[in-house]
């Protein structure tokens, strides 16, 4: 009977472990930025610079609310300073521009409560044979966990320091676009040394993580 016991304790850890894990919301490991399909480096500067987007259902569950199905598209961070001094982030621009030419600022968590809103407002159509009406289903998203969840991932690092890397989240409403990471970039500019000088400006087209995923999935 002992045996009995301990062989089912043990397979109901390998079936709810998963589970658990998967709604543990805590940070990803910090990897260096040259890890990542979607990175810039500048040799000079000792420098780079990756972008991971997080725009699968495996990978909202990372997440208390499913982002990329209300439009919101959580773009992963990743700086690396390889250098003996410090990076300066405060005065830093970081913008998605789409395929388009269209620059668009990181939301912040009242832009997505208020995108949200509005999603929840038209709902999700269920279509019925006619003459059935449709039937509106509307998902549901709480302030509290996208405050939350910019609270625990929201890229935040002002300062980069020396050999050290520094990873967070951005998030961007890119709802109404089919495809918005197809010829999209992530541009980072007024980057700043310990002088205060610019460094040159960080483009990191996102194809370069597409053509992964894609030959990850063949």
């Amino acid at each position: 009977m002992k045996i009995e016991r301990v062989t089912l304790t043990l397979l109901l850890t390998a079936f709810f472990l998963p589970f658990a894990n998967a709604s543990d919301h805590t940070p990803p490991a910090v990897q260096p930025a040259t890890d990542f399909a979607a990175v810039e480096v500048h040799v000079d500067e000792q420098l780079a610079i990756a972008a991971e987007p997080y725009d699968t259902k495996e990978k909202m569950e990372l997440f208390r609310i499913d982002y990329v199905s209300h439009g919101v598209l959580p773009v992963r961070l990743i700086v690396t300073n390889n250098s003996n001094r410090p990076i300066s982030l405060r005065d830093a621009r970081i913008l998605f521009v789409t395929s388009k030419g269209d620059r668009l600022q990181a939301a912040e968590p009242g832009d997505v409560e208020r995108l949200m809103t509005l999603k929840e407002k038209q709902g999700t159509k269920i279509p019925l044979p006619s003459p059935l009406p449709s039937i509106h289903k509307k998902p549901k998203a709480s302030d509290k966990d996208i405050e939350q969840d910019f609270d625990t991932f929201e890229f935040q690092a002002l300062v980069i320091e020396p050999h050290t890397t520094r990873a967070g989240f951005l998030f961007y409403n890119v709802s109404g676009m089919s495809h918005p990471l197809r010829g999209a970039l992530l541009n980072l500019h007024t980057i700043k040394d310990a002088d205060g000088r610019e460094l040159f400006y960080f483009e990191i087209p996102f194809d370069k993580y597409l053509k992964t995923k894609s030959s990850q999935m063949n």
